[in-house]
């Protein structure tokens, strides 16, 4: 009868032990394939950010330069010179980050010596064939008042590939996130949208009787 107590005792330890051998069974199972579904997630995003630009990132350069061009910092004679005037602004070959276009910018210093008309040697910087931002801080004058307001565009040329016009457009936000507090915003399709007419419209509409020097 001893001996029956422990086979009781021995088959009552025995029979929950497969319960909790059966439960956790299932369970790895969802654990591995959500930990692979998420692996998978977790290799899908740069894919669709490749196609969508959602997450693409703007460089400190570029921001450094818009901190630059809005503060205008009472500056010596050589430092104002060396301010800028206009940068272009371009994605990345990756796509993934806005960056500054090399060589593509006009000091203030340059006007009236290697830069005639600033605004029209700006519209000429742009490509014929592709999509840019760009800053432009614009020199314009009211009934009231002379006045300096930065301008910020996105160039989306019809000629342009339609993956360029589409990340372009759907990356506008990230970099508008980063340049706060402009007021003047030009979405332009074509040179006919960066006559003077058409800035001075941006600007302030009829208020607007010279823009860069020259009467509107």
């Amino acid at each position: 009868g001893h001996g029956g107590r422990d086979v009781g005792s021995v088959s009552a330890r025995l029979a929950p032990s497969p319960l909790p051998f059966l439960l956790p069974e299932p369970a790895p199972r969802p654990a591995s394939e959500g930990s692979s579904s998420c692996r998978t997630a977790l290799r899908r995003p740069p894919r669709s950010a490749d196609t969508m630009a959602s997450g693409v990132q703007v460089a400190d350069e570029v921001c450094r330069i818009f901190y630059d061009m809005k503060v205008r910092k009472c500056s010596t004679p050589e430092e104002i010179k060396k301010r800028k005037k206009a940068v272009i602004f371009c994605l990345s070959p990756d796509k993934k980050c806005i960056i500054v276009e090399e060589g593509k910018e006009i000091l203030v210093g340059d006007v009236g010596v290697t830069v005639t008309d600033p605004f029209k040697h700006f519209v000429q910087m742009l490509p014929e064939k592709d999509c840019r931002y760009a800053l432009y801080d614009a020199s314009f004058e009211t009934k009231e008042s002379k006045k300096e307001e930065l301008m910020f565009f996105l160039w989306a040329p019809e000629q342009a590939p339609l993956k360029s016009k589409m990340i372009y457009a759907s990356s506008k936000d990230a970099i508008k996130k980063k340049f706060q507090g402009i007021k003047h915003e030009c979405q332009a399709n074509g040179p006919e949208d960066l006559n003077r007419a058409c800035i001075a419209e941006k600007l302030g509409g009829s208020l607007v009787v010279a823009f860069e020097g020259s009467p509107v």
